[in-house]
């Protein structure tokens, strides 16, 4: 990967990871006042849950070889990206944004419906169990 392309793998990611706050501040405004500050919260804990779920299993199962023709093995040997290259972590940097902005988005359906607590089991299980896996039938 020559350096241009690396540079702008990076730059792309960098945008689309600033989509998620953009996202919980707009949700925060659709919402009552009493509603904003949790609503912003299931952006924001969306943003850390995803991101670590996807550096632990997401990326595996994205890019690795299908298990039963589904989704790749979550603990190959680059379990929690452990021995990445450089340009795999830029592919994973990117997956993990678009990952983030996706589980976000599907916050504001639940907008002054759901706990927060209730929406993070919730965002990481779909994550695990739906998108992770259509990731991996999209990108790769």
């Amino acid at each position: 990967m020559d350096s241009g392309t690396f540079a702008w793998g990076i730059t792309a990611s960098a945008l689309v990871l600033f989509m998620t706050p953009g996202v919980a501040f707009f949700y925060g405004g659709l919402v009552k006042a009493k509603s904003v500050v949790s609503m912003m919260m299931m952006s924001f804990g969306a943003m850390a849950l995803v991101g670590l779920l996807w550096i632990l299993v997401g990326f595996n199962m994205s890019v690795a070889p299908d298990v039963w023709g589904w989704a790749g093995n979550p603990f190959t040997e680059a379990f929690a990206l452990n021995g990445v290259s450089s340009p795999d972590l830029v592919l994973a940097f990117f997956g993990s944004t678009f990952a983030i902005i996706t589980v976000a988005l599907i916050s504001g359906a639940i907008a002054d419906r759901a706990k927060f607590g209730s929406w993070m089991i919730f965002a990481g299980i779909w994550a695990i169990v739906v998108y992770f896996p259509v990731a991996a039938w999209v990108w790769v």
